[in-house]
């Protein structure tokens, strides 16, 4: 599995196809996947990291993008809050899975592991 992490529209999934072709399959947007695991009800969610180890074989062998929420303000608003903490640890668990994890800045790609 190839991770690609990096800001709102700096240009990961743009990078993805030219750096491992316009064929490679790509599942994305995975933030949605984590904000739909902190729901309102802070009784009712569901760890995002949990979700993604239960349906390993279905992405093992795909690129994963993810947008990085961790910069910035912390904040006020508890779900938020849960969520951007929540997307964190997704994002630890995928990188220790990954084969290759990528950081997409502008555009330009810096391999981090």
């Amino acid at each position: 599995m190839i991770l690609i992490i990096g800001g709102a529209y700096q240009g990961k999934e743009e990078f993805a196809r030219q750096q491992f072709g316009p064929e490679a399959e790509i599942v994305r947007d995975l933030e949605k996947l984590t904000w739909d695991c902190c729901g309102e009800d802070p009784d009712q969610r569901r760890e995002a990291a949990d979700e993604m180890r239960r349906t390993r074989d279905e992405w093992k062998d795909k690129i994963l993008i993810i947008r990085d929420i961790s910069q910035g303000i912390v904040p006020m608003d508890p779900r938020t809050r849960a969520y951007r903490e929540m997307n964190g640890r997704l994002m630890l668990y995928l990188a220790s899975e990954a084969d290759q994890v990528w950081r997409v800045f502008c555009g330009i790609g810096k391999r981090i592991k």
